[in-house]
């Protein structure tokens, strides 16, 4: 059966936990936010599963913290022997944001916050990639972590002193990440440690050679090379395929047209809705990565 909003609210329902008078809401919270109806129903799941531990382990509510929430992620386990993704890979995100849900609305204690030197740095590192790069949201993150994992390999809890760090520890540093990356991942680590440092070079504290020390990530290419673009045939023998009889033909020739006359990314043509469109004058209201807005002429 195909998963829907009524079967998750339906599942959450029949929770008997410490959690169960709020589960509803969590869930009706999770609606607001426009999440998929699949990634519902599992977090739902997922969330009834939680409430029963807590109810067999007698915690209540008001003492749920950090520590419950990874002891019920070790519990033991045992995966279906057709399972091809990796074991509950997603199930510590969903059981910490129905946590931080729970502290939000009040109904559990936060906990105690030490905001040490790194993570200032690492809020000042977040602000400039925000205001001075324009980088997205997602991408913020994703520097922010790898910068306070960098610091905490070199620093430690110790005072941080960017004038101290050296080619060695940049290396190090890869070196370690590369053990546990395939190459996608480590192109990550090396990109956000270069945008790290170029910020620590802001700042006055590094020299710009440091940036050099970081290692390159071999890119394997195919014999022969896989083209860059499609030939312009190609391409338009893409879109005279498109049946222009039909709605979805229509839709296709549109999306192919704006990929391929107007450059538009994938992403960009995703997020575009006919609000975006100004009929009369000819212009497109696109959203780029950085949630930046521009005109483009058709």
């Amino acid at each position: 059966m195909e998963p829907t909003i009524e079967g998750a609210m339906a599942l959450v329902l029949r929770a008997k936990g410490p959690l169960s008078p709020h589960l509803p809401t969590f869930v009706t919270s999770l609606i607001d936010q426009g999440y998929a109806v699949v990634c519902l129903r599992a977090k739902a799941w997922r969330a009834t599963e939680f409430d029963t531990w807590l109810d067999d382990q007698g915690v209540v509510l008001a003492e749920l913290e950090d520590a419950h929430v990874e002891a019920f992620l070790r519990r033991p386990y045992q995966p279906r022997s057709d399972c091809r993704d990796t074991p509950r890979r997603h199930e510590p995100p969903a059981i910490r944001q129905l946590l931080r849900y729970l502290r939000a609305q009040g109904l559990c204690t936060a906990p105690a916050l030490a905001v040490t030197p790194a993570d200032q740095l690492v809020i000042s590192f977040a602000q400039y990639l925000g205001h001075a790069r324009g980088l997205a949201s997602t991408t913020i993150g994703g520097y922010r972590t790898l910068a306070r994992d960098f610091l905490a390999h070199r620093f430690g809890s110790d005072e941080i002193d960017l004038g101290a760090i050296c080619a060695t520890d940049v290396i190090d540093f890869v070196r370690r990440e590369a053990r546990r990356l395939r190459p996608r991942g480590l192109k990550h680590v090396v990109n956000g440690l270069r945008a790290f440092l170029r910020y620590a070079q802001y700042r006055g504290e590094i020299k710009g050679s440091l940036i050099n020390a970081v290692p390159a990530v071999a890119a394997w290419t195919t014999t022969p090379p896989l083209p860059r673009a499609i030939s312009a045939e190609h391409a338009r023998r893409v879109i005279d395929s498109c049946d222009q009889c039909t709605a979805v033909g229509r839709r296709d020739r549109a999306v192919l047209l704006l990929l391929a006359r107007l450059g538009l990314r994938g992403g960009e043509v995703l997020t575009l809705l006919l609000e975006d469109i100004d009929w009369d004058t000819g212009l497109l209201l696109l959203c780029y990565k950085s949630r930046h807005y521009s005109h483009l002429f058709k």
